[in-house]
This record gives C-alpha cells, sequence and structure tokens, in this order.
C-alpha cells in the first residue's frame, strides 16, 4: 500500500511538472491578442507604424538578485509581457540573454539587462551576435549605463542593431525621451575602413569618462577605435552597468549573445 500511494504521488508529480514546462515552453509563442498587448507596442511594418507609449505606462522592472558572470544582478527591465531569461557560458566567455520586449527607446524601456552597480568611470565593451538570423531589424544588443532599474530611467547606451545599425544615445532624465546622439551602417562604416564586417560579431564599447560618453567599435577585427561625437550626461553614483538584449516583438522571445565582455572601473580601457 505505501509503495502505491507513493507510485500515484510520483506520477502526479510528473504530470504536473509536465504541465508547467509546457506552458513555458509555449509562451514565447503566444499571441499578440492574447497576452493583450498595446497597439503602440507593435513593430512596425508595411501597414502598422510604431508610436510612442503614452507617457503615463508603465511596468515593474522584474528583478534576480542573482549574480550572473561579472554582473551582480539580472532583470527584466519594464516586466515584459513573456519573462526573459540568461545564461553564461565560461568555456566561451559568452552572455546568452532572452527577451520578448517590445523597444528600448522613447520614454520607457523593455529588455533584458545584467548590471553591476558602479560608481566613477567604466570601460565597457563585448562582442556582439544575433544566433537568429530572422529575427526582427530592430531588435537590439545593448551596452548600457542606468540610473536605476526603473523603465522610465536615465541612462546611456550604445546599440547594435539587428539590420546593423549602430547608435550613441541617452535619456536625458526620468520619462524623457532618448535623444540619439550618433549613428553609423556597420556595412557603410566598414567599406570606408576597406572591406565588411565581421560575419561572426562586431565589437561595441560604451566609455563613461565623468559625465561624457563615448561610442567605440571594431566592425572587422581593426582597433577598437571612437565613432560619432560624444553626449553628456550626469548619473549620481551608484548607477547600474551591464548589457542588455530587446526583441522589439513583445509577443515573441529572441536571443542576443554579448562575449569576451571587458567591464572597468576606468576610463580609457575599451579593448
Amino acid at each position: 500500500m505505501p509503495h502505491s500511494r507513493f507510485s500515484r504521488s510520483s506520477r502526479l508529480i510528473s504530470f504536473v511538472s509536465s504541465l508547467i514546462a509546457g506552458w513555458l515552453c509555449a509562451a514565447p509563442s503566444l499571441s499578440a491578442a492574447a497576452l493583450d498587448t498595446p497597439d503602440w507596442a507593435l513593430p512596425g511594418t508595411s501597414s502598422h507604424k510604431q508610436v510612442p507609449p503614452p507617457k503615463d505606462f508603465h511596468r515593474p522592472t522584474v528583478t534576480l538578485n542573482e549574480a550572473i558572470g561579472i554582473f551582480d544582478g539580472q532583470s527584466d527591465v519594464g516586466g515584459p509581457l513573456i519573462p526573459g531569461s540568461s545564461s553564461f557560458d565560461a568555456t566561451k566567455q559568452a552572455y546568452i540573454l532572452n527577451s520578448a520586449s517590445y523597444n528600448i527607446w522613447y520614454s520607457r524601456d523593455e529588455f533584458r539587462y545584467l548590471w553591476k552597480k558602479m560608481s566613477g568611470d567604466v570601460s565597457l565593451a563585448a562582442d556582439i551576435t544575433f544566433p537568429n538570423a530572422e529575427g526582427y531589424n530592430d531588435r537590439k544588443v545593448v551596452l548600457i549605463i542606468r540610473q536605476n532599474l526603473d523603465d522610465d530611467a536615465a541612462e546611456a547606451m550604445v546599440a547594435l542593431h539587428g539590420a546593423g545599425l549602430i547608435h550613441l544615445a541617452q535619456r536625458p532624465a526620468k520619462n524623457a525621451d532618448i535623444k540619439e546622439a550618433g549613428r553609423i551602417d556597420a556595412v557603410k562604416e566598414a567599406a570606408r575602413l576597406g572591406g565588411a564586417p565581421s560575419k561572426t560579431s562586431i565589437r561595441l564599447g560604451l566609455e563613461k569618462n565623468g559625465d561624457v560618453f563615448t561610442l567605440y567599435v571594431s566592425l572587422k577585427g581593426e582597433p577598437m577605435h571612437q565613432v560619432g561625437s560624444t553626449t553628456t550626461l550626469h548619473l549620481e553614483a551608484p548607477f547600474y552597468v551591464g548589457i542588455g538584449f530587446c526583441s522589439h516583438v513583445p509577443d515573441k522571445s529572441d536571443t542576443g549573445v554579448a562575449s569576451n565582455v571587458v567591464l572597468e572601473n576606468s576610463s580609457g580601457k575599451i579593448r
């Protein structure tokens, strides 16, 4: 009899576990309608134009105070409808970020964020790749320094988009719209340097020197070099420094990878 009760309990636990696993696997493919996604959050298409969210629309960030690699914690900034995830491959020195999230722009953000609280000057750099060749063209991996973990925090960032756009931008104050400080097309910039972008990765760098933020790139294995003008933003210490990924599609998860990350508590260390 005890054995029979144990067997029934085991089968019940196994059944419930399979239901939960099935739900988790199915979640990233839920439709926008099923998730009640607002129309403004849908990505731009030939028949739809993405517009800024309402200024009073915010969702709380979900944070795990669990270290991952060199980072102290990880968050789903802006509480995306589908929870994100992340992992660290120590052999490849690669951070894999999974996220279904509408954007990092306008007056609020949604993205998976791996972060470290810091003060002073910062040098941050990483090789960027998109494993899924079919992802949305405006998805982006970012190197980003934020005042806090709120969805509308003041921030400075550099980003590589799925279509090859690279930009430096900042949100000057809480709940303000992001302002772009400069942009380049990776293909055109690589051609100017005499070649094509790396087929495996592009390396980005973000330097904070006082209140001045600078974009660095390496497109085809050349030494990291500054691109475009700087931007100025004051952040109170401590602030959050790290890497993030946004699928730009609120009901569909995608993946971005940042590898060989350099994070130094000093300027002039981009490499």
